[in-house]
């Protein structure tokens, strides 16, 4: 057994969350290694829904290509059972028109190896590279680090090592090895009665378009069969994603028999279809389960490894992607000693009850869309705004302050409501900010995951000299001192890192504060609000929740 070169994170499994994971902590200047036990990248548009929410963290990551190759939903057309005849064209979720404080209101399809792909290359930018065929076997950990054992493949040899990290981040699926180990519940249920296959598949056939989102069923319900095509030229010109749902379906035999496959296809669509490839093809079925925490010492758990559900609502992978980007701004101040460890506590107390809640959603869409036979199909499909992730909310942290609601916890997945700004809400978007250059700019420009954003709202300049001098006392690479001043301030030189002038409006709106008043609104590095308060003694009190004791 050989030992290979430390990295103060080691991250197991390569998917949106480990990748996520790995890009934010390099963003926070941390050193990672992430390996994955596949020899070969994964092929699959998999779980292709980005909800707005995703998109705004891929926007602070500053990955821009997510929001531009991703594509927006296809309008959805069920037809008359056994034929191509079109019965009703609608949106799966209705376009919203975006706001200066949501201006990502709608989500957009990618395919999951795209996405992945796109989040390799800003690794790369780094240095860093996954590393494939490596697979991790067990881990030790003490009070001072972990000691990952490692089974790498080079050919047909497998080799054994070590790799020693200051923390494990497990990102390695339901059948990893990581909550086993750590010996985690992953209490729920197993719906064996409810099974699909999925996959790519390549075809031209008569009315079937590569516009719609096309929605086959055998008789007016939903229960029996059910066959779904989702157009992508990820795949290919003629390239779609599908899925075979239905008790009336023999579902191992379509994930195995190419033929049977496309014989389920032809008698759903009832349409001449040319069939041109079928990329991969795999069976599922849900299981419903999720851990009782997140982590234990120096190591954690996040994606997959943390919480299995139906693929109902699309919030698998945003829900993993969320999951990391949470621990790992985290992980990062504490590797830096700037924080405690207990900080890591707060990953579980703010991650647990998202989860919990986002399985009740999920769970009742799968109910909706295999159950009851008098369901039309436009009941069925249609999904809200609440999966959106828009108000998902931490308001019951233990790290979150507000000295001026008095607004109590609301449901974890919550709502945008215009008008209400508590801490531990999503931070709203503000445009049309005027820098001391001249330059146009906005909030979302601003937040990024390697700091906090300390936003001072004051009449003027030398109002907000007080607070920004009482910042000086923390490190200053963790935090983006920021002033905002209403457009009839007096405009003079101030000791922060950016002063903004509020020219349109929108910031002093979308944060509540009265011009004429000073008010100081800390933004995390998850683009979280983690505190409002009025002053020094407010921002003692976050910070000192966050840092380590001055």
């Amino acid at each position: 057994m050989t030992t290979s070169s430390p990295a103060p994170v080691l991250i197991a499994g390569a998917g949106p969350a480990g990748l996520v994971a790995a890009l934010t902590l390099l963003r926070n200047g941390v050193s990672v290694r992430i390996i994955d036990k596949e020899s070969h990248y994964r092929i699959g548009q998999r779980g292709p829904g980005i909800f707005p929410r995703s998109l705004e963290l891929f926007h602070f990551l500053e990955v821009p290509e997510v929001d531009e190759v991703g594509r927006p939903l296809p309008l959805l057309r069920t037809y008359r059972p056994g034929s191509v005849e079109p019965l009703k064209t609608f949106p799966m979720s209705p376009y919203t028109e975006p706001t200066p404080a949501i201006p990502i209101f709608n989500p957009k399809v990618i395919g999951q190896q795209t996405l992945e792909a796109i989040l390799r290359s800003h690794l790369e930018k780094f240095g860093v590279f996954v590393e494939l065929g490596c697979e991790l076997r067990s881990f030790e950990q003490s009070a001072d680090g972990v000691v990952a054992s490692i089974a790498r493949r080079r050919g047909d040899e497998e080799v054994l090592e070590t790799i020693e990290a200051s923390w494990l981040v497990g990102t390695d699926g339901a059948r990893g090895v990581t909550r086993k180990q750590l010996g985690l519940t992953f209490l729920g249920e197993t719906r064996g009665e409810v099974r699909l296959v999925t996959g790519d598949i390549r075809l031209k056939g008569k009315g079937i378009d590569t516009v719609h989102w096309h929605n086959f069923f055998s008789q007016d319900g939903m229960a029996e069969k059910t066959l779904m095509f989702r157009p992508t030229k990820e795949v290919g010109e003629d390239g779609f994603q599908f899925a075979l749902i239905g008790q009336g379906f023999d579902i191992a035999k379509l994930a195995t028999d190419e033929e049977a496959l496309y014989e389920a296809i032809r008698e759903l669509t009832g349409t001449e279809i040319e069939f041109k490839e079928l990329i991969w093809a795999s069976e599922f079925s849900p299981n419903i389960r999720m851990v009782n925490k997140f982590g234990e010492g120096r190591v954690f758990v996040a994606g997959d490894a943390a919480h299995v559900h139906s693929p109902t609502g699309g919030q698998g992978l945003n829900s993993s992607v969320q999951d990391a980007f949470n621990l790992s701004w985290k992980i990062a101040l504490v590797q830096k000693g700037l924080s405690p460890a207990s900080l890591l506590s707060t990953y579980t107390a703010e991650r647990l009850p998202v989860i919990a809640e986002m399985l009740e959603l999920t769970t009742a869409l799968l109910d909706k869309t295999v159950g009851r036979m008098e369901a039309t199909a436009e009941t069925v499909l249609t999904r809200g705004q609440k999966l959106y992730m828009l108000g998902v909310n931490y308001r019951y942290s233990p790290i979150v302050v507000d000295e001026f609601s008095d607004a109590g916890p609301v449901d974890a997945y919550g709502l945008v409501q215009e008008g209400v700004l508590v801490a531990g809400d999503r931070a709203p978007d503000a445009p049309k900010l005027i820098r001391s250059d001249g330059e146009a700019s906005r909030l979302f420009d601003v937040f990024r995951p390697a700091y906090h954003t300390v936003l001072i709202f004051a009449p003027d300049s030398a109002s907000a000299d007080p607070l920004l001098s009482a910042l000086s006392r923390y490190e200053s690479s963790v935090l983006r001192l920021t002033v905002v001043l209403p457009t009839s301030a007096a405009r003079s030189s101030t000791a922060a890192d950016l002063t903004l002038v509020d020219e349109g409006g929108y910031a002093y709106g979308g944060y509540l504060v009265k011009e004429g008043e000073t008010r100081v609104v800390v933004v995390r590095p998850d683009g979280v609000v983690g505190a409002i308060v009025s002053g020094v003694q407010g921002l003692e009190k976050y910070f000192g929740l966050i840092f380590n004791s001055l």
